[in-house]
């Protein structure tokens, strides 16, 4: 099959790469690219592991084709860190134990972030309602939630 020719923006720095029409941002990401902190889960959109942020808005890269990205803004799990400095909610999850085995980790904090970025001050029913598309299988939910807080508290304050 041809491959396309692909240029976006990928965590701030302009790429090119080629794709199949039929393969997913998933895919690409992780084994043409390298970057493996977007999970594959369920490989079918139901469990949020592979959460990144196109265009500024949450999507299952397992459920969107690469070629779709052409001349978008593609944001991973690598590009909140800015060098050695975690991004808060990065540091939060570590701070709060909110993660176990970390499969479902980075795609939390992807959602996390766009539900921040659109709601700096969301409430608890908030935070674990937009995070209901994200399944953990290790550490229930209660400390995620509280690491999403812990930021949008951390955000208010420093306001």
């Amino acid at each position: 099959m041809a491959k396309m020719h692909i240029q976006t923006r990928l965590n701030g720095d302009d790429v090119e790469f080629l794709a199949e029409p039929r393969q997913s941002l998933l895919e690409v990401l992780r084994d043409d690219i390298g970057l493996t902190g977007t999970k594959e889960g369920c490989n079918n959109g139901n469990c949020g592991a592979c959460s990144v942020m196109l265009n500024g808005r949450v999507v299952n890269s397992c459920c969107v084709l690469a070629v779709e990205t052409q001349g978008a803004e593609v944001t991973t799990i690598e590009g909140l860190a800015h060098g050695d400095q975690l991004h808060p909610l990065q540091q939060a999850f570590l701070e709060e134990a909110a993660l176990q085995c970390g499969i479902c980790t980075p795609g939390f904090i992807m959602s996390a972030k766009a539900l921040l970025d659109r709601e700096p001050n969301p409430d608890e029913h908030r935070v674990r309602f937009w995070l209901a598309g994200n399944l953990c299988r290790c550490t229930g939910y209660d400390k995620i939630v509280k690491a999403v807080m812990k930021v949008s508290n951390d955000m208010q304050e420093a306001k």
